[in-house]
């Protein structure tokens, strides 16, 4: 059996990451799944939720605001909106998504989408997770 597998993430600007991995662990709508090489056929939607990408360097987390996950037994393709690696992160940018979701949740007021303010916040909380996950 093959000891990595191949990892393509694509968003509708670039390809993300491309490289050959032991293991992916992602959280799908249905709960978490950890991927090896050889693994059964699937698809999956993503949450919104760092992508834990295991290489024989360590861990690496990518940043993911949902999308689709194929799973073939020598290859694995994310299908995301977006993507980010932690040096894509801009730190104070999220902060500041997080602090405004936030506030727009406080105040709740009629003219504020409360669904799109909990996306902003999730994906913000992420992304700043995926960042502090490096550092």
């Amino acid at each position: 059996m093959a000891k990595t597998i191949r990892l393509d993430i694509v968003t509708p600007e670039k390809m993300a990451y491309s490289e050959d991995v032991t293991m992916v662990i992602a959280r799908t709508t249905s709960g978490d799944i950890g991927i090896l090489p050889g693994h059964a056929a699937l698809i999956a939607a993503l949450g919104i939720w760092p992508l834990r990408v295991i290489t024989e360097n360590g861990e690496l987390q990518i940043s993911m605001c949902g999308g689709f996950i194929e799973v073939q037994p020598e290859k694995i393709t994310v299908l995301a909106n977006c993507a980010e690696l932690p040096d894509e992160i801009d730190l104070e940018r999220a902060a500041a998504a997080k602090e405004r979701a936030e506030s727009r949740l406080r105040t709740a007021s009629p003219g504020i989408d409360l669904i799109r303010a909990e996306i902003a916040l999730k994906r913000a909380l992420v992304r700043l997770r995926v960042k502090e996950h490096k550092e």
